[in-house]
Order: structure tokens, then C-alpha cells, then sequence
């Protein structure tokens, strides 16, 4: 028997929600996404009729991350950056999963250095919560030992198409190829 076989059936038996949640399909649409509202990087309200009839993409993540959130806007930028134009069809959004530290301004700063067409987007806790809920993405707070703290998060982008539906996800360190690929059929299924 797999290491993975042993694991998944203990953490099955372990715990009846996980059992009912890792029972749905994987690649499905089930209840990825939905009506969300939080504020963007300058201080306007961004809800998901912003993207009413637009593919988008959400990645969650924080702007004190070490390494997954500043790889994945720099590739989500030379991705943005490789299509042009075409780009300009899609609406990326970045969604803060630590509103304690990234205020509208410090996100405002730091999404400056990645593709201008990135939407930062951050609410109060309890909005930043549903927000995820919505696209089945977790977080939590990890404590440090010099007593600041750090995020542990999703590393998802999720593709979303035109209806508000997924459309696909792109895994962390996915293939440049791979990824470009997943973003030009989520552009031609509009």
C-alpha cells in the first residue's frame, strides 16, 4: 500500500468534514467562486460584477510572503507580459490573506512592481475569510519565534471564465508552458 493511500485514509478516519469535502471530485466546479466584495489597492470597492462577462484569475497570498506569492505574480507578470494585448481581456486578481499587515497602500506599493493590470484586493478578517471560503482556499496565521508571524496559504491561481465558474488552476511552479497554455484556452473560451 502507498504512503499517500495510508495517509489519505487516516486523515479520512480522523476527521468526517475532510472525509465529506475529499469526497468531491477534484477537477469539479464544485462551489469554486461566487459573490465576493473587498476593496482594491486604491481604496475602490471590487466585487465580483467588476468581472461580470471577463475571465479572471484569483491567487491568494500576502506581500510579506518569502516565496510562493512574489514567483507567482513575477511568472503571472511575464505571462501577462508574453500574451500583450490579448492580456487585457483578463482580470488578475491578488487577494491579500493578511489585511492586518497589507493595507490598501502597502499593497498598492508592492503590487507597483508586477504587471500593472493586477488587481489587489483586501478586506476586513471576516471578508477576507468568505472570500476564500468561496474558492475553497486556506490560510493561517503561523507564529514566529522573534514573535512576528508569517502565512501559511493556497498556492493556486484559479481560472475562472466569463460566467464566474472555474475553469481551471494552475498549481505552484507549474510549467511556463503549462501555464500560458491553461491562460490562452480560458482567453479563446470567451
Amino acid at each position: 500500500m502507498k504512503w499517500a493511500t495510508i495517509l489519505t485514509a487516516f486523515v479520512l478516519a480522523a476527521s468526517p468534514a475532510l472525509q465529506a469535502e475529499a469526497t468531491q471530485p477534484a477537477n469539479d466546479q464544485y462551489d469554486i467562486g461566487g459573490p465576493f466584495s473587498l476593496t482594491n489597492q486604491h481604496g475602490v470597492r471590487f466585487t465580483n460584477a467588476d468581472v461580470k462577462g471577463k475571465p479572471y484569475l484569483v491567487f491568494f497570498g500576502f506581500t510579506h510572503c518569502p516565496e510562493v506569492c512574489p514567483t507567482t505574480l513575477f511568472e503571472l507578470t511575464g505571462i501577462l507580459a508574453e500574451l500583450g494585448a490579448e492580456a487585457d481581456a483578463l482580470v488578475p486578481i491578488f487577494v491579500t490573506v493578511d489585511p492586518e499587515r497589507d493595507t490598501q497602500e502597502y499593497l498598492a506599493s508592492y503590487l507597483g512592481v508586477f504587471d500593472r493590470r493586477i488587481v489587489g484586493l483586501r478586506g476586513t478578517p471576516e471578508e477576507t475569510a468568505a472570500t476564500a471560503r468561496l474558492f475553497r482556499a486556506t490560510y493561517r496565521k503561523i507564529p514566529l519565534e522573534d514573535g512576528d508571524y508569517t502565512m501559511d496559504h493556497t498556492a493556486i491561481i484559479y481560472l475562472m471564465d466569463r460566467h464566474g465558474e472555474l475553469f481551471d488552476r494552475i498549481e505552484y511552479l507549474e510549467d511556463h508552458a503549462s501555464q500560458v497554455a491553461k491562460i490562452r484556452r480560458l482567453l479563446a473560451s470567451r
